[in-house]
């Protein structure tokens, strides 16, 4: 992100001695003696903050908070006063500035307050960004990473081919929902989907429930003329396995203690945390079976090869919290995101989903949340610096290639942090 800075200030000596100011700093300034003028160039998600005097002819600096608030309510805008309209600038902060400075002020100070909203600023569109991917993705499979696009693609080719299908993959990583869209997505879509949780089928009383008996019709029978989903394939004992195998050959089901067999149309989908194909290479998993059950595969893989799909998914279970709980104010905080970004997710999207709303429950109140911001942001930032020296065993333009900042910028928050790049390199 640019580091754009618009500064608003009718005294000309002050003005230019704060525009050269930020400059040096590296921040890129556009200067406007007038509010006017300066509104003009903001665009929808400008990449950057408004710094603007109070008190001004025209529209003063009130009015300009105001006007900004109605093109985006979470544009940073600083306001710079004298001392006596402090009580005036807490009013504005009540209103929505972002913060204020008091004259005369230390350029340092201004500075300081300014990269915390361009941080603030970066976050708010990073959010936006993410969350516009995700309205932009395909149906409820989130995500553009190869893999999940060939998912999509074979999901829609397979929905009404009157086949069998295999989905496979580790726990959490969403094997439930692709096999109700595609039940959802074929012909059958208007007829029964019965989910059996094979996992629970280690008893005489489940293998009931599952085939039926002379009294009643189980759960095979109930799926007639719709779709069969046995979740947890793999964990099938042997005997519901041998049994299993006539009614995906034949397309009837023997109740328990029935001498006759009952016809059942229906498409069968099976899930399995651990590849079938490795199961029977190991002798515990029927290789009839797995054949017949595997005329289509589908392979569900783990966050960690998913790359930026992560954000992805994080953004859209965030929406999904907020408005569950009520919280339209969350904003994510570069703690959060940073562990999103770094975490494993050993638990997939199921424990992504669960962090999403966990972060929103122990967010607490915004004042809560804008008082820690400055340091938050401070170990975001100085974390993100570390990652890339250790990344690049210390070496600075390397790391540079990775943070896409200046050299001078980036020696700055080293310096900031207390960062010796030295510390990373390997001892000669």
């Amino acid at each position: 992100m640019s580091e754009r800075v618009l500064l608003i200030e009718d005294d000309h000596a002050l003005r230019l001695a704060t525009e050269q100011a930020l400059d040096l700093a590296g921040l890129s300034v556009e200067a406007f003696a007038r509010a006017e003028p300066a509104l003009a160039v903001v665009e929808d998600d400008f990449a950057g903050v408004v710094v603007s005097d109070i008190r001004m002819p025209g529209m003063d600096g009130f009015e300009l908070l105001a006007r900004l608030r109605m093109l985006d309510p979470d544009l940073p805008v600083i306001l710079v006063t004298g001392h006596g309209d402090v009580p005036m600038a807490v009013s504005a902060l009540r209103d929505g500035a972002f913060d204020f400075v008091t004259k005369p002020f230390a350029t340092e100070q201004l500075i300081a307050t300014i990269r915390r909203a361009l941080e603030r600023r970066a976050l708010v569109l990073e959010n936006r960004r993410l969350r516009d991917a995700v309205q932009e993705s395909e149906g409820p499979l989130i995500g553009n990473a190869p893999a999940m696009l060939n998912l999509r693609r074979s999901v829609r080719e397979l929905a009404d081919l009157p086949v069998d299908v295999l989905i496979e993959g580790e726990s959490g990583t969403g094997k439930d929902l692709v096999a109700r869209l595609l039940h959802r997505s074929g012909r059958r879509g208007t007829r029964p989907f019965v989910a059996v949780d094979c996992a629970a089928l280690g008893d005489d009383a489940a293998e009931v429930e599952l085939f039926g008996d002379a009294r009643r019709g189980g759960r095979i029978a109930a799926s007639n003329n719709g779709t069969l989903l046995l979740d947890a394939v793999d964990t099938l004992p042997d005997a519901i396995q041998a049994r299993l195998l006539r009614v995906v050959e034949d397309r009837e089901v023997q109740p328990c203690g029935a001498s006759w067999s009952d016809p059942v149309n229906l498409r069968l989908l099976v899930t399995s945390e651990t590849p079938l194909a490795q199961l029977v290479a190991e002798g515990r998993f029927r290789a009839d079976l797995f054949h017949r059950l595997a005329q289509a595969r589908l392979y569900l893989p783990p966050l960690r090869e998913r790359g930026d799909d992560v954000a992805l998914l994080f953004t859209h279970f965030v929406d999904e919290a907020k408005q569950s709980l009520g919280r339209a104010d969350y904003l994510v905080s570069p703690e959060v995101r940073h562990r999103v970004l770094t975490h494993g997710w050993p638990g997939n999207v199921r424990e992504l989903r669960n962090y999403a709303f966990a972060s929103l429950l122990a967010s607490g109140s915004d004042a809560a949340e804008n008082s820690g911001l400055r340091e938050r942001v401070a170990r975001f930032e100085a974390s993100i610096i570390t990652d890339a020296l250790t990344a690049t065993g210390g070496h600075v333009a390397n790391a540079l290639a990775i943070l896409g900042i200046p050299r001078k910028t980036l020696y700055e928050k080293m310096a900031r942090h207390g960062i010796d790049p030295a510390a990373f390199r390997a001892p000669v």
